[in-house]
């Protein structure tokens, strides 16, 4: 239990998608201008990765890795597919992304609205396709705490979409110079937030 609530912990806070990694940038620039779509958008990408993380953890684990094949026989063993794992993953990706664009287009028309042609554009968010890497990269021992750093990612992108939509309404009343008002400030305010995540990096559980 507490080796799952470390690893959430982590990947909301010290390895944050967008503060650690940057990425995921251009739907965070793009859609923060309000909290309403950013928070809708953010839900999305949550859901997104709390399934698409596991998924990716099955395949790779029973189809892909060297070895993984070995349920269907031992002729199988030496079978190495996971030069097939960019595939596969985007495979999965793009699905999970087209159920998501028809529920919210079915259930909260405005927000499908307002998302625009970014809803569509998570299936190519390098944060999505940089869970899976991850997960791969990091080993994780079973579904579960890959599906625990899949929820945590999304959340950790969902904060910091949220946190920054919240600042730039607040600062449209705010006297900003002129050369810095748009993208100018919210890649300064970004660089700060990012700053202040890392503050984060002493917590040991």
């Amino acid at each position: 239990m507490e080796n799952l609530l470390n690893i959430f912990v982590k990947s909301i806070f010290i390895d944050n998608m967008i503060f650690a990694y940057f990425l995921g940038m251009c739907s965070y620039l793009a859609v923060s201008k309000t909290v309403k779509t950013s928070v809708g958008l953010g839900i999305a990408v949550v859901f997104v990765l709390t399934i698409t993380v596991p998924v990716n953890f099955i395949i790779e684990n029973y189809l892909l890795k060297e070895g993984a094949l070995i349920w269907l026989g031992d002729r199988f063993a030496d079978v190495n597919l996971s030069f097939l794992s960019f595939i596969m993953y985007i495979a999965v990706i793009a699905s999970i992304v087209q159920l998501v664009e028809m529920i919210i287009e079915k259930f909260s028309s405005a927000l499908y609205n307002s998302l625009g042609i970014f809803l569509p554009l998570i299936a190519v968010n390098c944060a999505i396709l940089g869970g899976a890497l991850f997960m791969r990269e990091r080993e994780y021992a079973n579904i579960t705490e890959a599906t625990v750093f899949g929820f945590g990612s999304g959340i950790g992108w969902l904060l910091a979409i949220a946190g920054i939509a919240a600042i730039r309404e607040k600062i449209r009343y705010s006297n900003v110079p002129a050369p810095l008002r748009g993208l100018g400030i919210t890649f300064i305010i970004t660089g700060l937030m990012g700053m202040a995540f890392m503050s984060f990096m002493g917590i040991k559980l």
